[in-house]
């Protein structure tokens, strides 16, 4: 077996595209797709539904793909040692989250959570279904996710501890040269519909941005003109005035896309819609509570701690 196989293979699971999984291993499309063959030939089992788009992992796709990730792992540790390079030492956790907040909030947070610099870490990014798969295979220390009443992340509290760390906001933005236009109006009537940026179906924010509309106060009649799993080409996107998009408040506090005193005005995002139209979220860490990683719980002492005393920005 090519071990290029397994990165096709953990690159197509992360992308659920065969052109855009090419497209990061610098490969054709034809190419990328032969070598995908050859790995579920190898497997003796299909690991990809083909049936169903955007792509998605077979039930023995779902089962493979934390193995094939440890073994990528393993081998890169090992042909580091082998050549002299350094390798993460003992004190070294791995974090589960999703990309959302690996942007928006991670490096500050890192930067109060470690200030002697005696921690090292590896992000490990997906969705919700990746993260707490993860975390309970032991293939990740701790998790960090948003969450709220209406879809929480359930783990036994009997096994798994929970940290609060702050809380956010979901609502809809617009950008003030489309909010200002008199064609623009929200929640959008019939003939007249509102241009959506949406996320990609499965994603967990299109499940609350779903919640939203079902409780929100008027019906909202909308054109859905973009959807993507990723909230960092939907703030582009709203940015430059193409739509609606919902975003997280600290999403955008990352982005400084709320600019003040009329600078650069026709790029401000200004929020639609009022209150109805918003979500409040919770962000919240878990551990197994029966991890013995001195480097886990040293982490784990010093995010409560910073927990107790920072405040998350509100929306």
């Amino acid at each position: 077996m090519d071990t290029r196989w397994l990165q096709d293979f953990l690159t197509l699971a992360d992308t659920r595209n065969f052109t855009r999984a090419a497209e990061r291993r610098n490969t054709s499309q034809a190419a990328f797709s032969r070598r995908i063959q050859s790995l579920e030939a190898w497997a003796g089992t299909a690991l990809i539904d083909r049936s169903d788009y955007p792509a998605r992992l077979t039930h023995a796709g779902e089962q493979f793909r934390l193995q094939a990730a440890d073994i990528i792992a393993r081998l890169m540790d090992a042909r580091g040692e082998l050549d002299g390079r350094p390798v993460f030492g003992r004190d070294h956790v791995r974090i589960a989250l999703p990309y959302l907040i690996s942007t928006a909030l991670f490096p500050a947070w890192w930067t109060d959570w470690t200030v002697d610099k005696a921690v090292s870490c590896s992000l490990l990014h997906g969705n919700i279904h990746d993260l707490t798969t993860s975390l309970i295979s032991d293939a990740a220390d701790i998790m960090i996710c948003h969450e709220t009443a209406q879809q929480p992340v359930h783990f036994d509290p009997n096994e798994f501890e929970r940290l609060t760390l702050g809380t956010d906001t979901l609502r809809p933005w617009a950008a003030r040269s489309l909010a200002g236009s008199t064609r623009f109006g929200f929640p959008g009537v019939e003939g007249r519909p509102v241009p959506l940026l949406m996320y990609s179906p499965g994603v967990y924010f299109a499940r609350l941005v779903d919640l939203i509309i079902e409780a929100a106060p008027q019906p909202l009649f909308g054109a859905r003109l973009a959807e993507t799993d990723m909230a960092d080409v939907l703030h582009g996107m709203t940015v430059a005035g193409h739509g609606v998009a919902w975003l997280t408040q600290s999403t955008l506090a990352a982005r400084g896309s709320t600019m003040t005193g009329g600078r650069e005005a026709q790029h401000e995002l200004v929020p639609v819609g009022g209150e109805g139209w918003a979500l409040p979220l919770v962000i919240t860490a878990f551990r197994a509570k029966n991890c013995r990683n001195a480097a886990v719980l040293k982490l784990w002492t010093r995010m409560q701690i910073s927990a107790s005393r920072t405040h998350i920005h509100r929306g």
